[in-house]
């Protein structure tokens, strides 16, 4: 039987005009320290005003950049913690 060890909360808020959708995406990691990140969406003035699109898009963009800062924040505590460079983790 697998047991989880920790659980992660990720928080993303929009902010929103007609024409752009900006996305903050937020996770608190169990040392205490936090990781954000920001997307952005723009709509082309003549695509109907769909709300939920840009969320996603936005949201979409906000979570592949909190991606990239945890894998950077990975490469950091290796490198740290075996005193040498680390090989690149890819997506």
């Amino acid at each position: 039987m697998m047991h989880t060890a920790v659980g992660w909360h990720v928080e993303l808020e929009f902010k929103e005009d007609d024409q752009h959708t900006s996305a903050a995406a937020l996770v608190r990691l169990p040392d205490g320290s936090e990781v954000r990140a920001h997307g952005r969406a723009s709509r082309h003035r003549i695509d109907a005003n769909q709300p939920r699109v840009g969320e996603e898009i936005a949201g979409a963009r906000a979570l592949n950049e909190l991606a990239m800062e945890l894998l950077t924040k990975a490469h950091e505590e290796i490198d740290d913690a075996s005193g040498r460079t680390s090989h690149p983790i890819n997506m």
